[in-house]
């Protein structure tokens, strides 16, 4: 089932999606609730997770006396639309540019640079084959 766009979500609602992304794996409303910024009560976080349901973000299944849920989407395919969102908003859709800033905002370690070179000769390697 395909879901419709993360922007359709409430702030609450895009911070239950993060948690469970994050918990990657099978998540009860307690686990959720829990994470949740100045939590609302069980019955609350309930509700908002019957919606996400219906909105097909999400599906539950039984695990003893209660539900557990999980993201319909995978953590990868949801990594990359946010980070097709992030470069179509900020650096007009340039991959470059959005690696760039990266580079130039964060600590990077030898071994993390070496990883990142190596993966920017796997991908020139990759496009060659095409």
């Amino acid at each position: 089932m395909k879901s419709p766009p993360h922007e359709k979500l409430t702030r609450r609602e895009r911070e239950i999606m993060d948690i469970l992304f994050a918990i990657g794996d099978y998540a009860s409303v307690g686990d959720i609730r829990e994470r949740l910024s100045d939590p609302p009560s069980y019955s609350a976080v309930r509700a908002m997770l019957v919606r996400l349901e219906a909105k097909g973000f999400i599906q539950h299944r039984e695990e003893g006396l209660r539900y557990v849920y999980l993201p319909t989407k995978s953590r990868v395919i949801a990594q990359r639309s946010a980070l097709r969102k992030i470069m179509q908003v900020f650096f007009g859709g340039s991959p470059s540019e959005t690696v760039a800033a990266l580079l130039k905002q964060e600590k990077w370690t030898d071994d993390e640079l070496d990883a990142l070179h190596d993966e920017i000769n796997k991908a020139r390697k990759e496009r060659g084959k095409e």
